[in-house]
């Protein structure tokens, strides 16, 4: 599996999305459209930047009961993009009906993943708000299992725990890592994190770059680097 650079648009709008990607005028970076910026938009802003050539990964991380995530999945799968997800805290029946809405009537369906652990979870929140008392590294681990028992294609981890992951569960479950820094960026919000370098000796298939690349005085540059350090 090629690895690539998923660009985070987390912008308030259309207007300020479409003017950060009309910089790239010689690359169609893979990009994620995020709550934020969907539901700012709607299904619109996702039909228009699709119609500019790029790949999305439509990030709303569906979790409710069964059939409701179905239903929704089954509103998605039309809208063209080439991965969206899941919570797989909301278990195996839930994300078995996730792959059955997805798909189309053809068999085909975009690439669907599961949010293990958010990137800003800790340790700390784990055991004290969430009364999870396991390390956090075997929660991510088994969630990754379940996600693969439900016939999901890969799952949502911190670069962190890719390694491990494709350990059990094997090289061809994807692994989509948000949490990337370059060297010397604040870490915002974000717990768990590391390098685009560091990332790809780790085995992550795809790294999630938000503010590292949309923050930076020259954008484009920055997504050089980040591809750069990942991929070759």
């Amino acid at each position: 599996m090629g690895k690539d650079v998923i660009i985070a648009l987390d912008f308030p709008g259309a207007k300020e999305t479409m003017e950060f990607l009309d910089r790239f005028t010689d690359r169609k970076p893979f990009v994620k459209i995020g709550m934020e910026l969907f539901y700012a938009e709607g299904p619109s802003i996702v039909r228009e930047i699709k119609k500019r050539g790029h790949k999305i990964f439509l990030d709303l991380k569906l979790h409710d009961i069964p059939n409701t995530v179905k239903g929704g999945m089954r509103s998605l799968r039309d809208l063209g993009v080439d991965m969206t997800n899941v919570h797989a805290g909301g278990g195996v029946a839930m994300m078995k009906a996730a792959v059955e809405g997805l798909t189309r009537e053809d068999g085909t369906r975009p690439i669907l993943i599961a949010v293990t652990q958010l990137t800003s979870t800790s340790q700390e929140t784990m055991t004290g708000e969430l009364l999870i008392d396991r390390p956090i590294a075997d929660v991510v681990a088994e969630y990754a299992k379940n996600a693969k028992l439900a016939g999901l294609d890969g799952v949502v981890c911190s670069p962190l725990e890719a390694g491990r992951i494709h350990e059990e569960a094997g090289s061809g479950f994807i692994t989509v890592t948000p949490g990337i820094r370059f060297a010397g960026d604040a870490k915002g919000d974000q717990a768990r994190i590391t390098t685009p370098e560091k990332a790809k000796e780790i085995g992550s298939d795809y790294i999630v770059v938000g503010r590292s690349i949309t923050n930076a005085a020259d954008p484009v540059a920055a997504y050089e680097r980040a591809m750069k350090e990942f991929t070759e």
